[in-house]
């Protein structure tokens, strides 16, 4: 091994470590005070409760990890947005796990909240995958309420998704395991199932101290809506448990006797691992974004037996189209190359940028994949389309605009693994957040925003110091270079993958040897929903 390779390594684990530490402390949720609140009363704590749920030494894939991260600090923060999501397997059935995380404001919904929320009901819904809610909140953090409450993706999207989910035979089954309050109380009670944990939870349209002041009824929570009132006088809830354990131990008997999904019939064999080592991804991938390295070599680490199909290899070169296996599962691969090329015509064409011709031979792989029923995985490290007059020319345009036309209307699952840069048009062809991937991950070494940070930063300034100038301001070099650092800084935040997981922009952040993972549970998911719609692109630019 060399040098650089080496460095590599030092500095993608370093990324990891960071990554790891992010993690553990998102996962202490609203600290240790708070748990121990909840404890007082009985209670285990949300990913307590996950992990009781799921099958033992089964995978659990979350969503959101890193929701509201940095965000609502004047409120004193909300790590993972206050509830804990992801798929997972109960009693052997893939399912969408949905628990509020009490220590947390006492679960109470904030701005992240209801969008995380509404992404993992949207998964559950692609997929067609049973939904297990674990209920445990004070409702709409009232401070907030005009930024969760009214519009189309807020609050009460939830239980819309809720009635149109059990409209399209979606299980869902909800625990009411703490509060359960106000327009909340709709969401187990609209589930096909409902069941209460014996004084620990509750639910009910409005509080005690609310029925107070509205009609002056003095009544105690637990009268007004506890597990004894909604069991056996209003047969609000369909099953009472004694505490958690036993809540969720019915949950997974109930599962148990789902019947078995219809299948969408996506090709999978028995798995087997990469020939070259996933672990030299680390010494392979530049730590520096701008430099060169084969994606290629990449790929062979992430698909079985390092076996590539690939289409099209001498054509459109900067990026790579082929067919592979992860996990078993049959994929297509669209994936930018990061070294320069040179085309048969002898043009030398930069790496993670799309050219005519690869934009060309993408949209048509994708439409083949369309065509025989392969999901497909795109790899991103783009730093967007080639511009200047050759490329427009060269018809540019309507050629990114067939592989964005490729990409919007495919039927098949896609799922997408930004690995570095994802710039500008290119994170849309490239099948970024806004082409419905069934699933969106970044490597630690993403980076996402419209342009690259020097360029944006250097068009920021100028904007800046025209601005200060038209007010008659005297610009001196080191106040430019002030600024400049200043944007730059800013900028630069902007464009991690903490920032973006932070946003939902991506569904988490992963070690890329969890890619594998991440991949085949996906397509096990995108299995359990039949491809219904029939491939259109429409009128195509030729």
């Amino acid at each position: 091994m060399d040098i650089e390779f080496n460095t590599n390594e030092d500095k993608n684990k370093q990324l990891l470590t960071f990554l790891h530490a992010r993690l553990q402390k998102i996962a202490e949720g609203g600290g240790a005070k708070n748990a121990a609140k909840q404890k007082e009363k009985g209670k285990m704590l949300a990913r307590e409760r996950v992990s009781y749920l799921i099958d033992k030494d089964s995978e659990f894939l979350e969503i959101g990890a890193f929701a509201a991260d940095g965000m609502y600090k004047e409120q004193g923060g909300c790590p993972a947005a206050g509830v804990v999501c992801g798929i997972g397997y109960v009693s052997g059935r893939q399912c969408m796990i949905i628990a509020n995380d009490a220590t947390v404001k006492a679960g109470a919904w904030f701005p992240m909240t209801a969008k995380k929320n509404l992404r993992a009901q949207e998964i559950a819904m692609e997929n067609r995958l049973p939904v297990i809610y674990l209920v445990d909140s004070a409702g709409v953090y009232l401070p907030m309420q005009d930024e969760i409450f009214p519009d189309k993706e807020h609050f009460g999207r939830m239980f819309r998704n809720n009635a149109m989910m059990s409209a399209e035979g979606i299980v869902q089954i909800s625990a009411i395991m703490g509060s359960c309050v106000a327009g909340g109380a709709y969401l187990p009670i609209m589930s096909d199932e409902a069941m209460i944990v014996d004084k620990t939870g509750s639910v009910f349209l409005a509080g005690s101290y609310l029925v107070k002041s509205a009609i002056g009824e003095d009544i105690d929570n637990e009268t007004l809506g506890g597990a004894t009132t909604h069991c056996e006088i209003s047969g609000v809830t369909d099953y009472k448990h004694p505490d958690d354990q036993h809540c969720l131990d019915s949950i997974r008997q109930l599962m148990s006797m789902l019947g078995a999904p219809e299948q969408a019939g996506f090709s999978r064999i028995e798995s087997a691992e990469p020939k070259a080592d996933p672990k030299e991804i680390y010494g392979i991938l530049p730590e520096n974004r701008e430099k060169q390295y084969d994606m290629h070599e990449l790929i062979y680490r992430l698909v079985d037996d390092s076996a590539l199909e690939e289409y099209k290899k001498d054509y459109g070169k900067s990026i790579i189209c082929g067919l592979a296996r992860i996990d078993g599962w049959a994929v297509g691969i669209v994936a930018n190359q990061r070294k320069v090329v040179k085309s048969k015509k002898g043009e030398m064409q930069f790496g993670g940028v799309i050219y005519s011709d690869s934009a060309d031979k993408a949209a048509r792989f994708i439409m083949n994949c369309n065509q025989k029923k392969i999901p497909l995985v795109f790899l991103q490290d783009v730093t967007g389309f080639m511009v200047g007059s050759r490329s427009e020319q060269g018809g540019i345009i309507k050629d990114g605009a067939k592989m964005v036309n490729a990409v919007a209307n495919s039927v098949v699952p896609k799922f997408t693994i930004v690995i570095g840069n994802s710039y500008g048009a290119g994170n849309y062809a490239m099948c970024g957040k806004a082409y419905d991937p069934r699933l969106i991950y970044a490597w630690p070494t993403a980076r996402i925003a419209v342009m690259g940070g020097s360029q944006a930063a250097k068009t920021l300034l100028q904007i800046q110091a025209a601005s200060l100038k038209a007010r008659g301001e005297t610009i001196t070099p080191e106040k430019e270079a002030e600024m400049l650092k200043e944007i730059s800084d800013r900028y630069d935040n902007q464009t991690t993958p903490e920032y973006a997981a932070a946003r939902l922009w991506v569904d988490g952040i992963i070690d890329p040897l969890e890619t594998r993972k991440v991949i085949s549970m996906g397509i096990e998911a995108a299995n359990q929903a039949p491809v219904k719609r029939a491939f259109n692109v429409g009128i195509i630019q030729t």
